[in-house]
């Protein structure tokens, strides 16, 4: 089978990902073989690759939004057929007997394992999921508009239910690729008033399209207080910038799995009136459940840039020089 994989990390303008002819995996128990229909391009497998996280799996094929067709079923497999369309997210697995496990936050496990970092991941023909961690993928979703919704809808409906924003409140969006263009669907479909930050016109366009009610630069800001707000670019110098607009009480969610360093903040200006920052940190089953279902319930309208399987090394230029207006994914036959 074909594989885009790396060995060590590299800036992804040096084209690290090499295309590989490796061994179909067979399936071990409790496991499922998928072949890989496509696969969604994220900023968190340019932070893999990069070495913006601790180094995992080496050599290593990337890739944690995959959508395709159940090939093979291995021993104690229940609940998936053979030939069933299925998505595979971020989490691999989970160990299920840790504390946080036991108490309902398998997000937070001790022994995760990922798909694209700590096992091979979507960007091959082929790839091996948990059962337990395998969705199956809402009807009304083609293959490639499913993909974003499997790590940036997740991680933004995560961001966005861990602000408890009250009913009919104003949030903040900052920065406008992948997942915020699925969570804006989601809080107009709730109601929410939605300010988006962004410098590039092409986001700002999409944003307007989508619902938002304020499109601006994180440095004009947007004139009103918010009641939440969520910061999906790996930039720690919006944090300060975002904590100037919350209402007393207000939550900062920040949904990247990586941030450059955060500026000092000032507590009387930034942390008063009992504002909260929380980071979010992986999903849990439940977390995707809730999200398919909802989004083909709004339905959700995902945008998706296709890249071929050998164009990886592209895909991820474009991702992190911001020439996505939406999401992207890697197509396979």
């Amino acid at each position: 089978m074909r594989a885009m994989s790396f060995s060590a990390p590299t800036p992804v303008e040096r084209r690290p990902l090499e295309l590989n002819d490796i061994p179909i995996p067979s399936p071990g128990p409790g496991q499922v073989l998928v072949r890989v229909s496509a696969c969604g391009v994220c900023r968190t497998d340019l932070h893999v690759i990069e070495g913006d996280l601790p180094p995992g799996k080496s050599p290593l094929t990337p890739g944690h939004q995959v959508v395709g067709t159940v090939q093979e079923l291995g021993e104690g497999v229940n609940g998936l057929e053979v030939g069933a369309r299925v998505g595979i997210p971020w989490v691999h697995r989970t160990c299920g007997s840790c504390i946080f496990c036991v108490r309902g936050r398998e997000n937070l496990c001790e022994s995760t394992l990922f798909n694209g970092y700590s096992v091979d991941g979507g960007y091959a023909d082929y790839l091996l999921g948990d059962h337990s961690f395998t969705f199956p993928i809402p009807a009304p979703f083609p293959d490639l508009q499913a993909v974003p919704l499997l790590c940036a809808g997740v991680i933004g409906y995560r961001s966005l239910r861990l602000t408890d924003i009250p009913p009919g409140g104003r949030i903040g969006l900052y920065g406008f690729g992948g997942s915020a263009h699925i969570v804006i669907q989601i809080a107009v479909h709730q109601g929410l008033e939605v300010y988006v930050f962004s410098r590039s016109e092409q986001h700002a366009s999409l944003a307007r399209d989508l619902g938002a009610a304020w499109v601006g630069s994180a440095q004009d800001g947007p004139h009103r207080k918010l009641d939440a707000s969520i910061i999906f670019a790996p930039a720690g110098e919006l944090v300060p910038l975002a904590l100037e607009h919350p209402v007393k009480g207000g939550v900062l969610s920040l949904a990247g799995i990586y941030m450059s360093p955060i500026p000092t903040l000032d507590y009387t200006r930034h942390l008063y009136d009992e504002k909260v920052i929380r980071s979010v940190a992986n999903s849990t089953r439940q977390d995707v459940q809730e999200l398919l279902a909802l989004a083909a319930e709004i339905p959700v309208r995902t945008h998706v840039h296709p890249y071929p399987l050998e164009s990886a090394n592209e895909a991820l230029i474009d991702l992190k020089q911001g020439r996505i207006n939406g999401a992207a994914a890697l197509t396979l036959s």
